[in-house]
């Protein structure tokens, strides 16, 4: 029997709102661990001891955050249920040598990160965020979200067949923002200019991981305001959802038969090969540890994960008006029709018969409607974390997501409901 829902309008509101604060996954996981905290979860650092005592827990590495919630009386085998998400979106990323120009332009050398819709980069204003490593070891969040960079696009009058034969970027050439004039380009004006924003003393910064966003906020879109248009849903919409759910399991407190986990992952865009990344130890080491802290064994630690499963929650494709033939025939989700279960017969994504019955249980007890997703047979399909943590941890996994168009863009394209009705389904799965 299904339970009324735990979210409404109200969470799609906070999520433009979770959005606008997270232009990188440094900020992503500091605004999580922000809310974690206000539902009573606590900081436990990797270098220290950890103990067996109920309640809720988070590490934080780099742009990646584990956090669990132990129930009262919970045994060392107790199986976990886990979201898994990640941080990261493709963007303009910071070179190491960032100051460049010419023919009178100050530029900032860049370096693509990920695959973006390149044309969605061209003539936004554009904002510069991220974190900077200082000289005592220490590290700062910095956020220019004010119109600083522009990447502009060539006049139709200097590229005549632009709308008859395409576009074409070249990544090295065409890509690099302007952000002021001037002929005297000197090496560290950049990191001065960020020194000053931040209000460091000039030469503190060492070291710096810093990426180009939007500055547009996001909007409620349509006649009715039912579409939501923002950045970086891809995949901060999952990270906001799977924070909210674990917030709302750790609610119902020792009436869990489950540890309830959110795993938010940096670096899938590129793979997930890092200390941040879904196939790095981060993960694994974290489930480990928290069994060990309540006197497991080898033995309960096998036990647990035999019957743990996640939920690798992901965006997913919708059905696109102006492109209907690219998708499978037989299956387009549509926006605002729930979550979709994606589906790949060759692994590209971990759902099996057996997963799609745990997710279709979730929905139900949730009273939110699900979808399915396959990729058309033409068409190459993409991958998530989710085979990733299948195959690094031995766990059943599912994927899933909300339906959008325009990933990758610099502004992607949601239903008003999807939010809320994925973060109800996550809270189903959560709490067993």
């Amino acid at each position: 029997m299904s339970e009324p829902p735990r979210f409404d309008r109200g969470h799609t509101d906070d999520l433009m709102s979770f959005l606008a604060a997270s232009p990188t996954p440094y900020h992503a996981v500091a605004n999580t661990a922000e809310r974690l905290e206000k539902a009573g979860f606590r900081q436990v650092a990797e270098t220290d001891a950890w103990d067996g005592t109920a309640g809720g827990k988070y590490v934080l590495r780099g742009g990646a955050i584990v956090a669990w919630y132990v129930p009262e009386g919970a045994e060392a085998h107790t199986p976990f249920r886990i979201v898994g998400a990640h941080t990261d979106s493709p963007n303009l990323r910071v070179k190491p040598r960032p100051d460049s120009g010419a023919h009178g332009w100050r530029q900032v050398a860049v370096e693509i990160y990920g695959g973006p819709l390149l044309n969605s980069w061209l003539d936004r204003d554009l904002g510069l965020a991220g974190r900077l490593s200082l000289r005592d070891g220490t590290t700062r969040l910095v956020d220019v979200d004010r119109p600083l960079l522009r990447v502009p696009q060539l006049a139709i009058h200097l590229d005549r067949a632009v709308n008859s034969d395409g576009l074409k970027l070249d990544k090295q050439r065409h890509m690099q923002p302007v952000w002021g004039l001037g002929e005297d380009v000197r090496d560290g004006d950049l990191v001065a200019f960020l020194e000053e924003t931040a209000g460091l003393p000039e030469g503190s910064v060492t070291g710096w991981d810093l990426m180009v966003h939007p500055v547009e906020p996001p909007a409620y879109l349509g006649r009715d305001r039912e579409l939501v248009a923002g950045p970086r849903m891809d995949n901060l919409l999952s990270v906001h959802a799977g924070t909210a759910a674990l917030a709302a399991a750790a609610a119902r407190g020792s009436d869990l038969s489950y540890i309830p986990v959110l795993a938010a992952f940096d670096h899938e865009e590129n793979g997930s090969q890092s200390d941040t990344g879904a196939d790095g130890a981060l993960l694994g080491s974290v489930l480990e540890r928290s069994v060990h802290a309540r006197g497991g064994s080898l033995e309960d630690r096998a036990r647990a994960l035999a019957g743990t499963v996640c939920l690798s929650s992901d965006t997913g494709h919708a059905v696109h008006p102006n492109y209907a033939e690219r998708h499978d025939p037989t299956h387009h989700p549509r926006v605002d029709g729930g979550p979709i279960l994606k589906v790949n017969v060759n692994n590209r994504y971990a759902t099996d018969g057996s997963g799609r019955a745990v997710f279709a249980a979730a929905c139900e007890k949730a009273g939110v409607p699900f979808q399915t997703f396959v990729s058309n047979n033409a068409m190459p399909c993409g991958t998530t974390i989710g085979p990733i943590t299948a195959a690094r941890h031995g766990i059943k996994t599912v994927d899933i997501g909300v339906a959008i168009l325009s990933m990758h863009s610099v502004r992607e394209l949601c239903g008003a409901k999807d939010p809320f009705l994925l973060a109800n389904a996550l809270t189903g799965f959560l709490e067993g």
